[in-house]
């Protein structure tokens, strides 16, 4: 026992190194395994406790590893060199994290959004449900036009929770939808045949935009946020405009509505104007080539 106690505590022979080394080395295994049956007597969920497991094996290793390596000096007369090489290493490794964590920063000093607001970073937009120190987790809604990346076409939730870094909001634009001004500009604009009045279909797109205008709401969101920033007033009122083109006159209708209920005020004024359209005997035109076939002798 004697000699076993004298191996273990010389630390100058190869042999007496070899007897720490290998006692470090057990007690690590039996500090490993004490540990995984700690954490699975306390901790019920089986994801948490494969991760926790995952956990406990590094952080043992480690320092198992660095015990051994102070047992052979492998630090000797080097250890400025190698805590300097470590710190290099380990920032640009973190580098990612650095950078997510000065983002978050940026968020919460900047007020660039704040949970429950609609935003679009890095090519995606939603609603922000958590602000954590590295990421930003928006609930995904889908794209307003056609060949986006969702297969929602509509202002709506798709289902998806994305997790973006927050290093984004230095890298990439933030649109935020609904930090001041609650509100968008939408656009509806329908091709009408040079054979119907069109005349009569602009009046008809202007008040079905005039209906469903929210215009003194957003005169006060918009009165909110002159105050706060030194912007020229926008025109509010709701308008149509037109565009003349080779085979149609089209006529956008230009209106304010709620941001979080633009689709539904989009697919209500489609249904009216349609409908309207119908009674009034206005022709919407469409991509189609009108050919007409003689027969000989008629």
């Amino acid at each position: 026992m004697a000699e076993a106690i004298s191996l273990i505590s010389d630390n100058q022979t190869p042999t007496g190194r070899l007897v720490t080394s290998a006692l470090i080395v057990v007690v690590a295994i039996l500090l490993y395994l004490s540990v995984s049956a700690l954490l699975r007597w306390r901790i019920e969920d089986p994801l948490n406790r494969y991760y926790a497991r995952k956990i406990n094996r590094y952080v043992i290793a480690v320092i198992a590893i660095l015990a051994i390596g102070l047992v052979w000096r492998a630090f000797a007369g080097r250890l400025g060199l190698i805590l300097g090489l470590f710190g290099a290493g380990l920032a640009f490794a973190l580098q990612e994290v650095i950078g997510a964590i000065a983002g978050w920063a940026n968020v919460i000093t900047g007020g660039l959004y704040r949970v429950g607001d609609r935003i679009e970073m890095a090519g995606v937009r939603g609603d922000v449900i958590d602000v954590t120190l590295l990421r930003t987790k928006v609930m995904e809604i889908g794209s307003s036009v056609d060949g986006g990346q969702t297969w929602v076409h509509g202002w709506q939730p798709t289902g998806r929770v994305v997790a973006i870094s927050n290093k984004k909001t230095f890298t990439d634009p933030v649109y935020n939808f609904s930090a001041v001004f609650d509100y968008v500009w939408e656009e509806i604009w329908i091709p009408v045949s040079r054979r119907s009045d069109w005349k009569e279909a602009e009046r008809i797109m202007k008040e079905e935009a005039e209906i469903v205008s929210r215009t003194e709401g957003a005169r006060e969101a918009m009165r909110t946020m002159i105050r706060r920033y030194p912007l020229p007033k926008p025109e509010m009122e709701p308008r149509v405009f037109l565009r003349i083109t080779d085979n149609w006159m089209e006529l956008s209708a230009r209106l304010i509505v709620p941001v979080r209920s633009a689709r539904t005020v989009k697919d209500g004024v489609m249904r009216r104007i349609s409908d309207r359209f119908d009674e009034a005997g206005i022709e919407i035109a469409s991509e189609t080539v009108e050919a007409t076939v003689r027969v000989p002798g008629d």
